[in-house]
């Protein structure tokens, strides 16, 4: 069986071309759909570990919600948290999952 890497960068690439409005939501979630089964794909490789759990948050996040809870014009947080330093780590986590999705 092949195993798949998700770097960083394309998931950060993913996530600014939401933003852009270069794809959908529903483009964005059916790519974290296809690219997140974490016994099939190393997830940030090679990066720290706070960074490779941002990454599982997010993916997994985005994965599960509702097309419609999903914030365009907040996917900043995403990209903010994701890029944290271990210091920021946190409170970037609980920006992106508290004000990223509508309820």
């Amino acid at each position: 069986m092949m195993t798949i890497k998700i770097t960083k960068q394309q998931l950060l690439n993913v996530l600014k071309r939401w933003a852009a409005n270069e794809v959908t939501t529903g483009q964005m979630q059916m790519w974290m759909l296809d690219n997140f089964e974490p016994d099939e794909f190393v997830i940030g490789e090679g990066e720290s570990e706070h960074t490779v759990e941002a990454m599982h948050i997010v993916m997994n996040e985005y994965e599960l919600a509702d097309e419609r809870k999903c914030l365009q014009s907040q996917s900043g947080l995403a990209t903010a948290f994701i890029e944290a330093s271990a210091t920021d780590f946190l409170s970037a986590r609980n920006a992106f999952l508290q004000r990223g999705f509508c309820d």
